[in-house]
């Protein structure tokens, strides 16, 4: 791809002259040198292909350099999401559409979508997602997580407890405030499964310090939990701390609720098959027998309701007056 031009000389003959400066003929070797030094791995790997493609097809030395650059810049963005994707730690890797919210009577898309942007980020949005097992709370929060990686963020995922138990520990040797930078530094952190299991005493100031350190930067968080806000500070064992690191997270925040069957058992229809649990028979009142005539097939009935499974609860007073109220039948 050299530039050739034709010139004439003093007897009027014409003869070509590479314009290429002697200092550019680089040799291979030295090119390498200067790939690696630029850190332009991938360039390196493909220039020599691609100079033979853009000889055959006769690019122009734009062309040529724009697609190099191109194939560069792809390749860094690939790798940064591989590694950033790496160190967030997920349990597993979903997506917003592989969510289905056909099975959410009030969660619309819509809500979620606006997680998904660069605002959610930079104005340092929050997230609580709460609701039962199986709801699908970590996948979104997991998805949301995903989605600030792509966007050029860094997200760490951490449950609740590991993240009170290893700063528990820390604190205990006096290294807490350099274990915090794990949980500080990410642009993005969810913590997950928040009350389902049960913590320390001290759970509840080393929970306060990575949500004000966060809060005060506007670094977003996202939470998952399958218990009610009212009953975080039973969870952590202290209310007033509870109520201060809730405070900091719903200023910014928003608290979302996730009904629905368990995206788990859904596929064993248990709704449709669990039966719900026989209320107890209760006879009672003080009007007397509803029945006319009472007789022993009274008895022989409650007897087969309770061979068949179900519980028959007398009250005292009722049981003593039906025995009557069928002792004066038989003697009448």
């Amino acid at each position: 791809m050299r530039k050739e031009t034709r010139e004439k000389d003093p007897r009027g003959m014409t003869a070509k002259t590479d314009n290429t400066p002697r200092s550019l003929e680089l040799s291979e070797g030295q090119l390498e040198v200067h790939f690696r030094r630029l850190n332009l791995a991938h360039m390196r790997r493909i220039y020599k292909d691609v100079a033979e493609r853009a000889e055959k097809e006769e690019w122009s030395y734009r062309d040529f350099l724009a697609l190099l650059l191109a194939e560069e810049v792809a390749r860094r963005k690939q790798t940064r999401l591989q590694r950033c994707t790496r160190n967030a730690h997920f349990p597993f890797l979903k997506t917003v559409d592989e969510f289905d919210f056909t099975l959410q009577s009030t969660l619309r898309q819509s809500v979620i979508g606006s997680y998904l942007g660069l605002d959610f980020v930079t104005e340092g949005r929050s997230l609580i997602l709460h609701g039962k097992t199986g709801r699908g709370k970590t996948h979104l929060a997991v998805a949301i997580g995903y989605r600030a990686i792509q966007n050029g963020f860094e997200t760490r995922f951490t449950t609740a407890a590991e993240l009170i138990e290893d700063l528990s520990n820390a604190s205990k040797k006096g290294h807490l405030q350099e274990s915090l930078a794990a949980y500080t530094h990410p642009h993005v952190l969810v913590i997950d499964e928040v009350g389902y299991l049960t913590y320390g005493p001290d759970a509840a100031n080393v929970l306060f310090h990575v949500v004000n350190d966060r809060h005060l930067r506007k670094r977003p968080m996202i939470f998952t939990t399958n218990k009610p806000l009212n009953e975080w500070g039973k969870v952590l064992h202290d209310e007033d701390m509870a109520a201060a690191i809730l405070d900091r997270v719903l200023e910014r925040g928003r608290f979302i609720h996730l009904d629905g069957p368990s995206g788990r058992t859904r596929h064993l229809k248990l709704e449709e098959t669990l039966l719900p649990k026989p209320e107890r028979l209760r006879i009672s009142g003080t009007s007397g027998s509803e029945f006319p005539e009472p007789t022993h097939g009274i008895l022989n009935l409650v007897e087969k309701i309770s061979m068949a499974g179900f519980e028959i609860v007398f009250l005292n007073a009722d049981l003593s007056r039906l025995k009557s109220e069928l002792s004066g039948g038989e003697s009448g």
